[in-house]
């Protein structure tokens, strides 16, 4: 997996405006993403109490590297009723999984880049 492996819902301009281009900051802010993706995605359920302090910690999270489908879908699962939640954390989990993927990609890109110097 490598750039050419990118979907796009991730628009690494925002992380690359925010890290000044500088890949090791980049790389460290994506190991990051991935920690908070891994910490909060089993609490993306109504079956959790903290399923909104998940979705609004992924919100920022995905936010900040580019990733607004996920950023956005999460502010609709913070909005949300109890009736429609779960329907809504589906979207979240599926928008995460897309990103996460874009995330793994770019990451990849980044080793290779590192070990051409």
């Amino acid at each position: 997996m490598a750039r050419r492996d990118l979907t796009g819902v991730v628009d690494f301009s925002v992380l690359e405006a925010a890290t000044a281009g500088i890949d090791d900051i980049s790389d460290e802010i994506l190991g990051l993403f991935m920690h908070q993706a891994s910490i909060w995605s089993p609490m993306l359920t109504t079956d959790q109490d903290g399923w909104r302090d998940a979705a609004h910690t992924l919100r920022g999270a995905g936010g900040g590297i580019g990733a607004k489908g996920l950023a956005e879908v999460c502010a609709e699962a913070e909005a949300a009723d109890e009736a429609s939640a779960e329907g809504v954390l589906m979207r979240v989990r599926d928008a995460l999984d897309l990103a996460l993927a874009d995330v793994a990609a770019y990451r990849h890109e980044l080793a290779l880049k590192s070990l051409k110097g």
